[in-house]
């Protein structure tokens, strides 16, 4: 079945007549067609898939080959939903509850059919990656790590860590990336015990520990990858801390399989992090999903997410971290595809301590 008709087939159960999707990553995911600045919206009726859009992509979509999708171009999207579900009657429209507050207004003005806001419907069905996705999310996760490579080839004592970030973003893009799917984080020194420091004006020096955390699209998937790596000579606190981290890592991915709920996930390494003393230096997630955008569902996995449990072909991050004020801290991420035996891991850049020398 293809994800429109997957979609189609649960309107019975929903109580609904149609779907209106407005995200653009679930309109990429469904029909493949990238709507860029949500320029306009995706209607599932029974029998269609209508993308509604202006005419700035009447020839993008004449060239747009589909068997399922088809197209209305006009200045009024929802109005021309409207007219759709009165012409077909369609009475009871579904949408996501993501909507902005007036755009919810618009609807509730306009639309005669009733309206019922569903969470995370699409979101749902893209945590599961099929093997299309699978294999470009390995993709994209071999570039993050041949970045890293390059990131390590020229850092040196006295580059700004927005210098690297600069020249790591122009490699990434030179290298087949579109964009960033976040903004890149180089945080050295004391900066690096800030989780989600973004790249500043100060310049790395001998001694600083250097924590990179990005993320890059790569034919419309993203990896997420970071890694922590220093320069000369490190206070010696530190290196027992990245062998801590890099322990809690390897513990999540080995538990990391089918069935393992998100708090039994996450306690695998956090119990190793809290025995060595370090449990209030670690104030994040353990990890979450990846693909279409940077943080999917599933959103996270932390203490008390006994409500998520693994599942087959799911790409999720496992993120440990350690971060001491006026020190610095240490995080390693990974990607990995989660299976019925085990972890794949995805981001296939070195984890062990590495130490660059001027």
């Amino acid at each position: 079945m293809t994800r429109i008709s997957r979609l189609q087939k649960k309107f019975k159960r929903l109580a609904i007549d149609a779907f209106l999707v407005t995200d653009q990553k679930n309109i990429y995911y469904l029909t493949g067609f990238n709507l860029l600045q949500g320029d306009g919206c995706l209607l599932i009726t029974p029998q269609n898939a209508i993308i509604i859009t202006d005419d700035r992509y009447q020839l993008a979509l004449e060239e747009f080959e589909s068997d399922e999708v088809v197209a209305t171009i006009s200045r009024d999207y929802y109005g021309s939903v409207n007219k759709i579900c009165e012409g077909l009657n369609l009475t009871v429209l579904g949408f996501e509850d993501s909507i902005s507050y007036q755009l919810f207004d618009v609807f509730d003005e306009l639309m005669t059919s009733d309206i019922v806001p569903f969470h995370h419907l699409i979101e749902r069905m893209r945590l599961i990656k099929d093997s299309t996705e699978i294999t470009k999310l390995r993709a994209a996760a071999k570039l993050q790590s041949a970045g890293f490579e390059y990131v390590l080839s020229i850092v040196h004592p006295g580059i700004s860590e927005r210098e690297l970030a600069i020249k790591l973003d122009y490699w990434m893009k030179m290298h087949g990336a579109s964009s960033a799917s976040f903004p890149t984080i180089i945080a050295s020194g004391t900066n690096s015990a800030k989780p989600h420091a973004t790249a500043s004006d100060k310049l790395i020096m001998d001694g600083d520990v250097v924590t990179l955390d990005f993320g890059y699209y790569l034919d419309g998937y993203t990896a997420d990858m970071t890694r922590t790596f220093a320069v000369g000579s490190i206070d010696p606190e530190l290196r027992d801390v990245y062998r801590i981290v890099n322990e809690a890592r390897e513990l999540v991915i080995a538990k990391a399989k089918v069935g393992v709920h998100g708090n039994e996930l996450d306690a695998a390494g956090r119990s190793l992090i809290e025995e060595a003393g370090y449990g209030d230096e670690f104030n994040h997630g353990m990890g979450h999903g990846i693909g279409l955008a940077v943080h999917e569902l599933p959103v996270t996995y932390a203490p008390g997410t006994t409500n998520v449990m693994l599942k087959n072909n799911e790409v999720i991050t496992v993120e440990p971290g350690i971060y001491i004020p006026e020190i610095g801290g240490v995080r390693i991420e990974d990607d990995i595809v989660v299976t019925h035996g085990g972890a794949e891991i995805i981001t296939t850049a070195p984890t062990e301590l590495i130490i660059v020398k001027d």
